[in-house]
């Protein structure tokens, strides 16, 4: 059994099923999709900053005295299709889901009994949107479902209260967020609790490890879940599950710890923006960039989108996550399951990444552009004449390669047309005996 300290509870073996996920999808959604304007962070650049283009924005578009609690029954989410979400998620490739619960603004996504009246079951749709969504993942897909929990709230008087008293009393920990992870847990049985929003606090104000202690214990999921290192001030990095570090993380180097790297497609916002530019998205080409290098520094991609106030995916959000998929449909073996190699990019050539397939014993090399001689130089595999071979994933032949002396090996690619290509962004060399 763990105890609720750090010490016992760093010490648990993470789920192997997450290290082996390599990629999932998180999805900001709640009040804030309303406005959609400027970041999921519009209350509180809104009215606690007073950012001019959030005040003009105000100003211009609705009447005096509208408050953000106004927005609650605006967020419609007449067009949500659970179903049609988890389509889009299974298509994607994902082999896990997080899904925003609850964020900083406080309105729980559940009937939450610990959120009066600012809860999407009381107010908005009258559903409850994290049931709908739980159930048709786990009907229609293999993913594992997530939820994202926000330990503090912008504008709870509770909160402000105990931050008044430097954390010294603890009204908001005991009567709202401890009680809302208990009941998001027992109800929905996440596989990922992925916490945020610490609010400056020490992760003794939240009783965090006290909440991990039952969670690892005696949850319903005890044995499957994962959770990330945000749970107080001074955790992150440091204490829980896998690491987050910071947001769009990317160590550029192997890390002793599991690692996620979380980033957004809309480069300006987690939450869906109505006046997003196509080229605030992040290309396709980008996305498979982003996978592989995090993969093969040994992290997890948890890539995000922003629905609408009614409950749409946008077309463009469709298409990266579809694209990605196709992608993963050819080279998936280089990613899921994977282990980094010793070496995780090229010295010879740049734009070149390794993973380890260890049950297959096979060196993936993941090259992002593809040579105009139709000759790819690799500087690291070792290779040994008459025993290695090389295979580009997606095609039928083995393909000539020749060794440099010790180390290195130059490998003639196919000459194909692009109708023949295997896919596109990114291709990989699967190396046997190296």
């Amino acid at each position: 059994r763990y105890e609720p300290t750090w010490g016992s509870l760093d010490a648990r073996p993470l789920p192997a099923w997450f290290d082996e996920a390599k990629f999932g999808v998180f999805i900001h959604w709640g009040v804030f999709s309303v406005p959609s304007f400027g970041s999921e962070w519009f209350w509180w650049y809104w009215q606690k900053e007073k950012r001019e283009p959030y005040v003009k924005f105000m100003d211009t578009n609705y009447p005096p005295g509208f408050s953000y609690e106004d927005f609650g029954p605006l967020f419609t989410a007449e067009f949500f299709d659970p179903n049609q979400w988890a389509d889009i998620l299974k298509a994607s490739g994902a082999k896990y889901v997080v899904l925003t619960s609850k964020h900083h603004e406080g309105f729980t996504l559940w009937g939450s009994k610990y959120s009066w009246n600012w809860n999407a079951v009381d107010v908005g749709p009258k559903r409850d949107l994290v049931a709908e969504l739980a159930r048709s993942v786990r009907n229609r897909t293999d993913l594992h479902f997530g939820l994202y929990h926000s330990l503090f709230e912008w504008f709870n008087p509770l909160f402000l209260e105990d931050a008044t008293n430097a954390f010294r009393t603890r009204k908001f920990p005991t009567s709202k967020s401890l009680p809302e992870l208990y009941e998001i847990v027992t109800k929905y049985q996440p596989e990922i609790i992925w916490s945020d929003g610490d609010g400056n606090a020490p992760d003794t104000y939240w009783n965090s490890t006290g909440f991990l202690a039952w969670l690892y214990n005696d949850s319903p999921v005890w044995d499957t879940v994962v959770t990330n290192d945000r749970w107080g001030a001074g955790s992150i990095c440091t204490h829980g599950g896998f690491y987050t570090c910071s947001d769009r993380y990317n160590p550029g180097h192997l890390l002793p710890h599991k690692w996620e790297n979380c980033m957004t497609i809309d480069r300006s916002s987690w939450g869906y923006r109505r006046d997003a530019r196509l080229r605030d998205y992040l290309p396709i080409e980008d996305l498979v960039k982003q996978l592989v290098e995090t993969v093969s520094f040994g992290g997890n991609l948890l890539m995000n989108i922003g629905p609408t106030h009614d409950g749409r995916i946008a077309v463009v959000f469709e298409e990266r996550l579809r694209q990605v998929g196709s992608w993963l449909k050819v080279n998936g073996e280089a990613i899921y399951g994977t282990k980094p190699w010793r070496a995780q990019n090229d010295t010879a050539t740049p734009g070149v990444w390794y993973t380890v397939s260890p049950k297959e014993g096979k060196v993936n090399a993941i090259f992002l552009n593809w040579p105009v001689s139709g000759i790819l130089e690799l500087g690291e595999p070792q290779a040994k004449v008459g025993e290695t071979q090389v295979k580009l994933a997606g095609y039928k032949e083995l393909l000539k390669w020749v060794a440099l002396g010790e180390k290195g090996m130059v490998i003639a690619l196919p000459q194909l047309t692009p109708q023949q290509m295997p896919c596109q962004w990114g291709w990989t060399l699967q190396l046997t005996d190296v």
